[in-house]
């Protein structure tokens, strides 16, 4: 709290201590009771105190922990300096306070500002109108981009390089790059900024080949730093692209870790893990980034241990390098020691985990099953105060219903004040799972009531869990709402749950009809759900017609041969039966084992059945 009114020299006499009194308040009421006081002595009529307010105050965060002092520097400048006595007023102060909105929370005010600048009469110069471009390339707003670019044409202001690149940047940022290219084409003078701007916009879009064909034509004086980097991670990112980058990567007059890091990283993204940890070896210097890029990489291709030590030789580690060592746990199935190291980051490390580090171990947890686990990771994240509006929540609720505890799940989803699709997708996964179609399709019901919009994902749910319970007319139902309301065209997914559902009910013909009659060629699942629906119908003909079909094919699944063999041993065909297990044996298939797992006293039991 401020306390000046004992003091003998008043600080609000005069302008620089005022200033500093302003920058100590700690609350908006300190605040307010200075500006009391700056009112009743007459103090904030004084044009160089509100000047210096505007400047020291106006471009204060808007999300830092004391906005309202960039609030308080705003009013200031629209009751002391927006003129209505038509007084030509210096754009200097409105570019502040303009700045402060283009690079704040809420850039539209800004161009509410620039108008009102050309309505008051105020000169507008460059930077103004370069802060209406920034302004318009944070929200997206291309109609009123080219209106402001239509405004320095008209104005001549059109050939100030500065501006030329703000404009680049607003059509590259709005994904028109077709305006950015005709504004770079027409420019009579560029700089290494529109070089890199442009080069840059390619690679976003993913037209490495035009960043390519453009970054010949720069002059080798212009070519910067950035400049390498952006044409090594465009190449790097693509497998045919990635021996350019490292010749690219060898020519570089200089590197920083970006070029290292970038390069690293598109070896390891393609699977050359050698050839990255050839790079890793010999570089000058790592940072966390180069560190957990390998652990990743590692990760991905099931060499755990490798990324193990390489996590354990680290000098320094973050959130983010944990989280990679837990992902490649949690990928090759090592889900206890994914906890292990989620305990290790927790307890003995003092970092504070993110929402990354949280849905990996909601995931390990779902993997063993570990109901108990669950409980305790849900108590940890409402301690810690996690917001559930995104992918934590989906994870808390896929989680407790792989667990088994739809009950829970359903705790959770219901605790969820703003729910996205992607969290009533998995309440509908979990109830799928758990063989709860009515209330799945009742869920799809709720979202056409509520006006949401469902996804491919929501009808592979809602399928899948009219599949699991038999609701045949319910599935038939959701599979034409997706395709005539929602305009969705069914993938692979929506074709295999229709197929189950069809063929379970008994619909043998309906199915086979379905799947002759797919726009797009059936993979082997739908030919094993049509076989297994076969086999289970006794339809021997048809269903020896598909199994010979799959194994001809060269499949390796050891189902179809599995089903085949039992069909004929429900046929008493005993010396067929005979011959599809020698061709097992031949092609060194075995039978995939069942697995069960029953969590007792907190310990989770596995049971394989051969």
């Amino acid at each position: 709290m401020l306390v000046f009114a004992h003091s003998r020299h008043h600080p609000w006499s005069s302008i620089s201590p005022t200033i500093h009194l302003l920058g100590a308040c700690k609350t908006s009421h300190d605040l307010n009771k200075l500006h009391a006081r700056l009112i009743t002595t007459g103090l904030i009529k004084n044009p160089d105190l509100t000047t210096r307010i505007v400047l020291a105050f106006a471009s204060a965060s808007s999300s830092s922990r004391r906005p309202f002092l960039a609030e308080f520097a705003r009013c200031v400048f629209h009751e002391h300096h927006v003129s209505s006595s038509g007084e030509v007023e210096d754009p200097f102060l409105w570019n502040a306070v303009i700045k402060s909105h283009s690079h704040g929370v809420d850039p539209r005010k800004a161009l509410f500002l620039v108008c009102l600048m050309l309505e008051s009469s105020v000169p507008v110069d460059k930077f103004s109108l370069s802060l209406a471009l920034k302004a318009c390339s944070r929200l997206g707003f291309v109609k009123e981009g080219t209106q402001v670019h239509g405004f320095l044409i008209k104005t001549g202001t059109w050939s100030d390089l500065f501006l030329q690149n703000c404009l680049i940047g607003l059509y590259i940022k709005c994904g028109c790059l077709g305006f950015a290219r005709q504004v770079f084409d027409r420019m009579p003078q560029r700089d290494s900024v529109s070089y890199n701007s442009m080069i840059d916009g390619y690679v976003k879009c993913g037209l490495v080949e035009s960043a390519g064909e453009l970054f010949g034509l720069m002059p080798r004086e212009k070519r910067n730093l950035i400049t390498w980097n952006s044409m090594i991670g465009g190449y790097a990112q693509r497998a045919d692209g990635v021996n350019v980058a490292a010749k690219l990567f060898d020519e570089m007059p200089e590197k920083d870790l970006i070029s290292w890091n970038s390069m690293i990283g598109g070896y390891v993204k393609h699977g050359r893990i050698e050839d990255a940890k050839g790079l890793f070896d010999v570089m000058p210097r790592r940072d966390v980034v180069t560190w957990a890029i390998m652990i990743d990489g590692y990760g991905k291709l099931g060499l755990v241990h490798e990324a193990k030590t390489l996590f354990d030789q680290m000098p320094h580690r973050d959130v983010v390098a944990y989280n990679s060592m837990m992902s490649g746990y949690v990928q090759n199935r090592y889900h206890m020691e994914a906890l292990e190291v989620f305990n290790h980051m927790e307890k003995e490390s003092h970092l504070t985990p993110d929402e990354t580090s949280l849905v990996i171990v909601l995931s390990a947890i779902a993997q063993l099953g570990r109901l108990s686990k669950a409980i305790d990771m849900h108590l940890y994240i409402v301690e810690k105060q996690f917001p559930l509006s995104g992918k934590l929540g989906v994870a808390l609720i896929d989680m407790y219903s792989k667990c088994g505890s739809i009950q829970h799940a359903m705790g959770v989803f219901e605790g969820i004040e703003s729910k996205s699709i992607d969290h009533w997708n998995a309440m509908i996964g979990g109830l799928a799972v758990h063989g709860l179609g009515e209330s799945a399709f009742d869920m799809l019901l709720q979202i056409e009531r509520r006006s949401i919009k469902p996804d491919h994902i929501t009808f592979v749910g809602v399928l899948n869990a009219c599949s699991h319970s038999g609701l045949v007319k319910e599935g038939l139902l959701c599979f034409e709402l997706m395709r005539r309301k929602h305009k969705i065209e069914p993938r692979l997914q929506h074709y295999g749950c229709m197929v189950d559902i069809l063929a379970r009910s008994g619909s043998i013909e309906l199915a086979r009809n379905l799947i002759e009659g797919m726009p797009i060629e059936p993979n082997d699942v739908i030919w094993r759900t049509f076989l297994t629906a076969c086999s289970h119908h006794k339809e021997f003909e048809t269903g020896e017609l598909v199994a010979k079909h799959l194994i001809l094919q060269g499949g390796y699944n050891p189902s179809s041969y599995v089903l085949l063999s039992n069909m004929y041993a429900s046929n008493g065909m005993w010396k067929d039966v005979r011959r599809v297990r020698t061709m097992m044996k031949e092609k060194n298939i075995e039978k995939i084992p069942g697995c069960s797992w029953i969590e007792l006293d907190g310990r989770v039991h596995e049971f394989l059945c051969r």
